[in-house]
């Protein structure tokens, strides 16, 4: 087994090990509305980023993740978070299995699903459980449109709510892409600004096929009602001898 079949084998059984247990809610890099299209298989990456928000909570996250074929393509990612929330810290782990069924094209709307949830990572207790629809509509070769509907369960209130969101990707340059986002989700809830819909807007700097940095400002996805900025970095392992991600599926 070479060192990248490896590496892919232990992330799938490590994230594999865990899926029975909870929840990542973001869905590309520190975005919340993700797209259809999953990674080429025997690719990896990882994203990270930092969130602060104007009332001094502050989010830190790692999320790597690979595509394997078990039995058919899927894209796995173990996302840790370790946040503060009104003074307090906690860790958190969400694994997530996400799989495409419709290729996405121009004129054409791509489908997928995904599985996730979460889990604290000093107690091992379970908090949330998930899955969601993603479809993406492309327009163009430098335009699409994401929407996604799902499922959540908060163990910890044993309340279920229903998830949903809109984003649209423009590709302004070769290197920028603008992205605007509306998500939200629909229940009963003490809180009332967890039920209220949120906004976020930023700009992706990709200046080559490995790289990328993200900034977001907007409302966070969950807790809190306060507006957040967000600097993320995405690093990419793409499969040896591969074209181009956007030459080979015109992602943008």
């Amino acid at each position: 087994m070479g060192i990248g079949a490896g590496r892919i084998a232990i992330a799938a059984a490590a994230i594999w090990a865990c899926l029975p247990a909870g929840a990542a809610r973001a869905a590309n890099g520190g975005y919340a509305v993700d797209a259809a299209d999953i990674a080429e298989v025997g690719s990896c990456k990882v994203e990270s980023w930092l969130s602060a928000a104007a009332n001094t909570d502050f989010i830190a996250v790692a999320n790597p993740s690979c595509a394997v074929n078990i039995f058919r393509p899927v894209e796995l990612s173990m996302q840790t978070v370790r946040s503060r929330s009104d003074g307090d810290w906690s860790t958190t782990i969400a694994p997530k299995a996400k799989w495409n069924f419709v290729p996405t094209g121009i004129g054409r709307l791509g489908v997928s699903f995904y599985a996730a949830g979460s889990f604290d990572a000093l107690t091992g207790e379970n908090l949330t459980a998930f899955a969601v629809v993603p479809l993406t509509y492309r327009l163009s070769e430098t335009m699409r449109i994401n929407l996604n509907g799902g499922w959540l369960w908060d163990r910890m209130a044993d309340r279920h709510f229903l998830l949903y969101g809109a984003g649209f990707d423009w590709k302004l340059t070769d290197t920028l892409q603008w992205t605007i986002e509306g998500f939200g989700q629909a229940g009963r809830s003490d809180e009332p600004s967890a039920i209220r819909p949120r906004f976020q807007t930023g700009i992706r700097y990709r200046p080559n096929e490995i790289f990328s940095v993200d900034l977001i400002y907007g409302h966070n996805i969950s807790g809190e009602n306060a507006n957040w900025i967000t600097l993320g970095t995405t690093i990419r392992f793409p499969v040896p001898g591969s074209k181009p991600e956007q030459h080979r599926t015109g992602h943008l």
